[in-house]
């Protein structure tokens, strides 16, 4: 059911790749809670994807090409959304991520470090420049909203996550770090959300995926959440209703943070 949370606000909205993906789900969120947005991603990704079809299914919005990790591209991504909407930005998010070393099964105490660097890039960097640019282009309308998808693995070990776990640390202290600037700039809020274990592209190229899906539902007391349930979330984040929300780490994995030990993990484990 719609509520028309984001009625008259404008977006950009980074990193759709297909049906699986978060910010595919947000994309047909906002547009059914009334926004305007423009969607991107990087060139090689978009010939992967389907993205012109999502801008289909959101009623023919237009799709930029950029890859974040490029000044020009942020410049030119930001000065053609603000002209195709008719103003300036009220929300962005950023779901990018990206890592060589897991991607080619690259164990953590065997990394490639140009391909690390390239996962900081891609994973986290980018989020700075995708601020910087907006900010010094003065794109943002004050009491906007921004927000990245992290995850738990910034704070706890998961070995087969690999670089991307410093890549999710970074972000998160990014987000912390321009979101005390542009709060006191712009009113402009910057927060990240730490979703569950997500079925999506990037999240099933991770080794061992399917038996930690398994765990972390089971870890979880509501059960993982969905892409479609993170989209609802993300939503709200981008509504007037969280105004004084800023420089956070949400969770939003159905109370797994917090769970020591459950029942049906404890069931599984003994065969009950």
């Amino acid at each position: 059911m719609a509520h028309n949370l984001l009625q008259g606000k404008r977006g950009i909205i980074f990193g759709a790749l297909d049906e699986r993906s978060i910010a595919w789900a947000t994309a047909l969120k906002c547009k059914e809670e009334g926004a305007t947005f423009t969607l991107t991603n990087a060139p090689v990704a978009m010939r992967m994807g389907k993205i012109q079809e999502l801008a289909e299914q959101c009623g023919g919005v237009e799709v930029i090409p950029a890859d974040a990790t490029s000044i020009d591209d942020l410049n030119n991504l930001f000065t053609k959304s603000m002209d195709i909407l008719g103003g300036k930005i009220d929300f962005v998010l950023h779901s990018i991520g990206m890592s060589p070393n897991v991607r080619k099964n690259r164990k953590y105490n065997n990394l490639n470090y140009d391909w690390f660097l390239k996962t900081l890039d891609i994973s986290a960097l980018s989020f700075h420049k995708v601020m910087q640019v907006a900010d010094k282009l003065d794109a943002i309308n004050e009491w906007g909203s921004i927000m990245a998808l992290s995850y738990i693995a910034a704070q706890r070990t998961f070995p087969d996550y690999s670089d991307m776990a410093q890549a999710k640390a970074l972000l998160e202290s990014i987000a912390r770090s321009y979101g005390y600037f542009w709060a006191k700039k712009a009113k402009v809020r910057v927060n990240t959300i730490s979703q569950s274990p997500t079925m999506t592209t990037a999240g099933t190229g991770v080794g061992g995926f399917d038996v930690f899906f398994d765990y972390a539902d089971k870890m979880s007391p509501l059960g993982n959440a969905s892409a479609e349930a993170c989209a609802d979330y993300i939503a709200m984040m981008f509504s007037d209703y969280t105004r004084m929300v800023t420089m956070q780490n949400l969770m939003h994995d159905g109370g797994f943070s917090t769970s020591g030990i459950t029942e049906d993990l404890v069931n599984k484990l003994t065969g009950e």
